[in-house]
């Protein structure tokens, strides 16, 4: 079932129960609209301690919104009854810094490595439903592709082993709406909150906006400029730079999606 009209209406229990079954593999932008998305790391325990100060150090990239138990494949606090290995549309797997699989379900990764520690990260299509809430348009959601996103030189935080720069998502906004629109996402900080650039990607190190680096270009219209958001593909840069030995994170843009309400997370 990939005809995203047809799952508007569903609560996100029953998103999560389509994907484990493989009934939907899409991008999850503009699905259960008021639920909060997460971005997904699982790491070794051995690595975890260093994981969680890379998101401490780096809080407007990788807000925490939950870590699981070690072994454990349920986010207990942001969806009961969940199953991280199965509920996300599409994976990433990387060793030893490299992509080597993206799979629909990594239960059989989960069950050779006991040892896995989930990390749920705050992300920035939360804040996509309170920017339409006060009118302000969601380019990829028009366009029904996935959100673009790009790498930039502005260096992380280091911790541990982890290190890199962040990755920035873009949404086209009219001029006119620009301080509405960084007065919204102020107000979120749990889901990476204010814009970090506006209007000059090139002060960070983006040259071309119709080539993004993960997800899909969108129409920038005249009138509109593009805006800047720390995102949370950012741990993956810092995966592919620091080559952790094993690593599983999600297919940028297809998120999972949380039992929380976006307002839970407003300020």
């Amino acid at each position: 079932m990939n005809d995203r009209s047809a799952l508007a209406s569903l609560s996100p229990a029953a998103v999560r129960s389509l994907i484990r079954r493989g009934e939907f593999s899409g991008p999850t932008t503009g699905l259960c609209p008021g639920y909060a998305q997460g971005n997904l790391v699982v790491l070794p325990k051995a690595l975890a301690w260093d994981f969680l100060l890379f998101c401490q150090r780096n809080p407007k990239a990788c807000p925490l919104l939950e870590v699981a138990d070690a072994g454990s494949r349920t986010f207990a606090r942001s969806a009961p009854g969940s199953d991280i290995a199965a509920d996300l549309p599409r994976y990433r797997v990387y060793i030893k810094g490299k992509l080597t699989d993206e799979p629909v379900n990594v239960s059989d990764l989960f069950d050779a490595r006991p040892d896995l520690v989930s990390f749920l990260i705050g992300c920035s299509f939360s804040f996509e439903s309170a920017l339409l809430e006060a009118g302000i348009p969601v380019r990829q959601i028009e366009e029904g592709v996935n959100v673009p996103m790009y790498n930039t030189s502005i260096p992380c935080a280091p911790a541990g082993i982890f290190h890199g720069n962040l990755v920035v998502s873009m949404r086209p906004i009219p001029h006119r709406l620009v301080p509405a629109a960084v007065a919204v996402t102020a107000g979120m900080p749990r889901v990476h909150g204010m814009p970090v650039q506006i209007g000059f990607p090139e002060a960070i190190g983006i040259r071309d906006l119709a080539h993004p680096d993960y997800g899909d270009a969108v129409t920038i219209r005249p009138g509109e400029v593009p805006v800047f958001w720390p995102c949370g593909v950012t741990p993956q840069a810092a995966v592919m730079a620091s080559r952790p030995d094993f690593c599983i994170t999600h297919a940028p843009g297809h998120m999972f999606i949380t039992d929380v309400t976006n307002a839970a997370l407003r300020l």
